[in-house]
């Protein structure tokens, strides 16, 4: 008994090295990429699809988007109005609605999505799913209404409809359920998995170069073919960012999503195009971002670091946000103005002050006041700017008061004088006839004015520190000494939302009511602001979200972004 025993452990012992062996040396299954046939402009992989869209349904962040304004803007948009025409076409060509229930069937672990043709949602959608679970989904079920094709021995199934041109191809092979909108990209694909040598789009440059300069593959990845993207009329039409032109010197860019249970991390890499390309040179300012960023404050709810500002930069910021803040260009309107009918009054009582015999006062700042403020910039060359903003509520807790904060890194040190004199002959003209409330008063670690407008500066070798509120200045000057070791970057910036949600919140709904259009939409209700209704329910829906940081660094042929949003829990 005790040899039988013996002789039974040493067999499993024996198969279970065996099978271990077997699993070393078994060759690891080929990537989704081969099978998908070259030609496509946008590629998205997904290590598990099935989990990202469970996580997705089940998460409270999608219900309040549904119920959100933001989403109620969106579903009557013309973006969305068209992917309704493309879902009802899809509808008619397969014989089922692309809804929830359906994705969730064909949603498997590994999975990729390949666009052809953007104005005309032509793609191309594979996925690792057990043939039992494909064979219980409503198409496998609904695949008599379809006309049958073979391609390298494997069969597939195609429906067309003819009043739309529209057609619906999808095939299971093995483990894998291949579905497209195109007869010739399911041949396509089913030719690759059958060995083909035809080509895939593992060998077009834009994809391989960018696979190869993302590295690690995230949770989730994307690679755009940015030479084929840009030009498209569909594109320039629905990107939100309305960045076109800053796009167009980059021929190809990968993206990949790193998901945790405290951030979501997104590492970009944006291929330049042969000539933008070329090493970064060296003593671009990069070095300095690095330096700078320590001193952001903890009280900061925005911050940002540029490399290389120009003269002109520094001073248009330093103008439009401290010395003599104004809104700037006015966006016109996208609606009709409005017809208001009066009796035939001409005017009111409140016109009787207006004075007609001399011309109103201009408070604008001669151009000779900039020069000295302008030239002060080009002198020292600064070689980065941070720029620090907060917000407060006041006493009262009605209105939100905005402070803002500056520090320049210069290649030399600075004349504190020099720079306290440029400054009160830009400032002069627009505060006091005379010399009233310009006069600098020492504090400790800073100079402030004497007047009711609270300004402050201070020089400290090669950083000047400018804002318009003390507080700023001491949570910027306390960190002068902090060691923080960072790698250099042409850009770093990051922004506090749990600390400023509120306050935008409450900032824009004060701003928005003076501008609220008096018509309403197609649904009777008023049309909703922007900033307090849109981007407010966005963050709303997103309240999870505490933080937001990115860097962006250039590697000579190619730009590395670093996206990076913390969780609140």
């Amino acid at each position: 008994m005790k040899r039988t025993i013996v002789f039974l452990l040493t067999g499993v012992v024996c198969i279970g090295l065996s099978w271990a062996a077997y699993q070393a040396t078994a060759p690891e299954e080929p990537p989704l990429s081969r099978y998908v046939p070259s030609g496509a402009l946008l590629y998205l992989q997904a290590k598990d699809f099935s989990s990202l869209l469970a996580g997705w349904n089940a998460s409270p962040q999608k219900q309040r988007w549904m119920k959100s304004s933001n989403f109620e803007v969106f579903s009557r948009s013309r973006l969305f109005l068209r992917l309704k025409d493309a879902s009802s076409q899809f509808t008619t060509a397969a014989g089922i609605p692309p809804d929830g229930s359906f994705l969730a069937q064909v949603a498997g672990k590994q999975s990729v999505l390949a666009l052809y043709d953007i104005g005309k949602l032509q793609f191309l959608y594979m996925t690792k799913l057990s043939s039992a679970n494909s064979m219980q989904s409503a198409l496998w079920q609904t695949r008599s209404k379809f006309e049958t094709r073979s391609v390298s021995g494997i069969t597939f199934y195609v429906r067309r409809d003819p009043e739309s041109e529209k057609e619906v191809a999808f095939a299971v092979n093995g483990e894998y359920l291949l579905l497209a909108t195109r007869e010739d990209l399911m041949a396509g694909a089913l030719k690759l998995m059958g060995g083909s040598t035809d080509q895939s789009v593992e060998v077009e440059p834009w994809w391989s170069q960018s696979v190869a300069a993302g590295g690690v593959m995230g949770d989730l990845r994307m690679i755009m073919n940015l030479e084929k993207i840009i030009p498209s009329p569909y594109f320039r039409s629905y990107w939100i960012q309305q960045n076109i032109t800053d796009m167009k010197q980059y021929r190809a860019a990968v993206s990949d999503l790193f998901l945790s249970e405290k951030e979501i991390r997104e590492e970009r890499v944006l291929m330049k195009k042969p000539a933008a390309g070329g090493e970064a040179s060296e003593g671009n300012g990069s070095d300095s971002v690095a330096d700078l960023v320590r001193l952001v404050p903890p009280q900061a709810g925005i911050y940002e670091v540029k490399a290389n500002p120009s003269a002109e930069v520094c001073f248009n910021l330093l103008e439009t946000k401290i010395l003599a803040p104004h809104p700037g260009l006015a966006v016109a309107p996208d609606l009709a103005p409005q017809v208001h009918l009066t009796s035939g009054e001409t005017g009111n009582i409140s016109d009787l002050e207006s004075r007609i015999d001399q011309a109103p006062v201009r408070s604008t700042t001669p151009l000779d006041a900039a020069s000295p403020l302008k030239e002060l910039f080009q002198k020292y060359k600064p070689r980065a700017i941070l720029q620090v903003q907060s917000t407060e509520r006041d006493r009262d807790g009605v209105f939100v008061r905005l402070h803002t904060g500056f520090a320049l890194h210069s290649e030399l040190d600075w004349d504190e004088a020099g720079v306290r004199s440029a400054l009160v002959d830009f400032i002069r003209p627009s505060l006091t006839a005379g010399k009233l409330g310009v006069a600098w008063m020492s504090r400790t670690g800073y100079q402030e004015l004497d007047g009711l407008w609270t300004f402050v500066t201070a020089a400290r070798g090669r950083y000047l520190l400018i804002a318009d509120d003390p507080a700023l200045m001491n949570g910027m000057l306390a960190r002068l000494n902090e060691k923080v070791a960072l790698q250099p970057a042409l850009f770093i910036g990051g922004v506090n939302l749990t600390r400023e949600r509120e306050n935008f919140a409450r900032l824009t709904d004060l701003l928005d009511r003076g501008n609220s259009v008096a018509g309403t939409f197609l649904t009777g209700r008023p049309t909703p602001q922007f900033f307090s209704d849109n981007i407010g329910s966005l963050g709303s829906t997103l309240a999870e979200v505490s933080s937001e940081k990115i860097v962006v660094r250039d590697a000579g042929e190619k730009v590395l972004q670093t996206v990076t949003y913390e969780w609140a829990r």
